[in-house]
């Protein structure tokens, strides 16, 4: 999976605010991701975030 910076993804769990969207902030071996509800930023390991990702059909 890659993801460019400025990219909204969507989560499988919501955020405790209730969001399910993160913007991507940075890219590598951790991904910094932002929640588009509340704000909060994340580092967290490329391996997690990709078991996280809701995937849509056809992708």
């Amino acid at each position: 999976m890659k993801h460019e910076i400025g990219e909204i993804i969507k989560l499988k769990k919501p955020h405790p605010c209730g969001s399910t969207e993160w913007e991507v902030l940075r890219v590598g071996v951790d991904y910094r991701i932002k929640c588009t509800g509340c704000g909060h930023i994340l580092l967290i390991p490329r391996i997690k975030l990709e078991k996280m990702i809701k995937i849509k059909n056809g992708d």
